[in-house]
């Protein structure tokens, strides 16, 4: 065995102090196990006696490991240490080794300061493999009246920490219940002043941020020492019972809305172009109103002055005004020019096929075919 290499040991089963009393079976006495350590620190000793060098040494020794353990605080990096000096709040500790008086003059409480802590509300998280981590579902703290009487199921969680060590220590006793309880009543006040179909549609992120400064407001006015970092709605729905019913409504809450914005862009459509077509037709018809009466101003003035030149001459005026006249009406028909005094008694050939052609246009000549 390897205590019988140990010198001071036989092989008669003893240990390093020597063998031991009472044979094997029996347990040794302690006042003989220290009798026989001081035979060793003695005997290890120069001159085999302590001496008072030797007592001074291991009293050192003592006090170190005693000033140590008893004077000095560790101090984690997530944690601030909270030194109560017979129970009343003196200073505060970094993270690191720190110094205190000992217990019981001196103690130190140590909160995770940088720890965000999670409170859940309307549920509860199971992890427990008969569940296969599931979540239950918590009616009594959950279920919610609206501010049109209606009921909800709403399921949140609150992210939160300690911003002020001292106030989190000792102004309030169980920090998670007075976050959970001041939680739930904010989600209800917010609630009750709300109607349901925003709270189950768009006002998600408007109604977290209520909740959040409400609940900081509250823990604010506790002292607590708390500062809320988030509230996340997990779930908004009716109540089972109703669920299906309230689906429906919001499905044709949907249609109508649907059917609303295709109405508006069609109205958007058609109205600019009737306006467009109406403003169209009164241009026209502005115009159509000007050219009439310039027109028949223009006429007017040209009698006026046909008139007047009529009555100075009526001869000429009356003979210009028949040549005119025939002029106009005889510049678009076929017409024979018969001289009277050639062939007299002679019967004229008119040739009538040749009258009731249509008239074609000569070609207009062009420069290079002229000789």
């Amino acid at each position: 065995m390897p205590w019988s290499n140990q010198s001071g040991g036989g092989g008669n089963g003893g240990g390093p102090w020597g063998p031991r009393p009472g044979g094997p079976g029996q347990q040794p006495d302690l006042e003989e196990i220290l009798r026989r350590s001081q035979e060793r620190i003695r005997q290890a000793m120069p001159g085999g006696n302590m001496g008072g060098w030797g007592v001074g040494i291991i009293a050192l020794i003592v006090l170190v490991i005693v000033g140590f353990f008893g004077f000095t605080v560790r101090v984690n990096p997530d944690e601030l240490g909270i030194v109560l000096r017979f129970g009343a709040y003196t200073r505060q500790l970094p993270p690191g080794l720190n110094f205190r008086l000992p217990y019981p003059i001196e103690e130190v409480e140590l909160p995770k300061v940088t720890r965000i802590n999670r409170i859940e509300i309307g549920m509860r998280g199971v992890s427990d493999r008969d569940h296969g981590g599931a979540v239950r579902d918590v009616p009594e703290e959950s279920l919610m009246l609206t501010g049109d009487e209606n009921i909800v199921d709403i399921d949140f969680v609150v992210l939160w920490q300690i911003s002020d060590a001292p106030n989190y220590l000792f102004n309030i006793q169980n920090p998670e219940r007075t976050v959970k309880d001041v939680a739930e009543s904010a989600m209800r006040e917010i609630v009750g002043q709300s109607d349901i179909e925003p709270i189950l549609t768009a006002a998600r992120a408007e109604t977290e941020s209520k909740v959040k400064e409400l609940i900081q407001k509250i823990l604010d006015g506790y002292r607590a020492g708390i500062q809320v970092n988030q509230v996340q709605l997990q779930k908004v729905d009716p109540p089972s019972e109703v669920i299906d019913a309230f689906r429906d409504v919001q499905a044709a809450r949907a249609d109508q809305e649907r059917l609303r914005n295709e109405a508006q862009t069609y109205s958007n459509r058609v109205i600019p172009e009737a306006r467009g077509g109406a403003e169209r037709i009164l241009q026209d018809a502005q115009g159509y109103r000007d050219r009439v009466i310039a027109e028949a101003k223009g006429e007017a003035d040209r009698f006026e002055n046909v008139l007047e030149e009529y009555q100075k001459a009526p001869e000429v005026t009356r003979k210009r005004i028949f040549i005119e006249t025939m002029q106009e009406v005889l510049s678009n028909t076929d017409k024979i020019i018969i001289d009277e005094k050639s062939g007299s008694g002679v019967v004229p050939y008119l040739p009538l096929s040749e009258l009731q052609r249509p008239q074609v246009a000569p070609p207009t000549p062009q420069t290079g075919d002229q000789q």
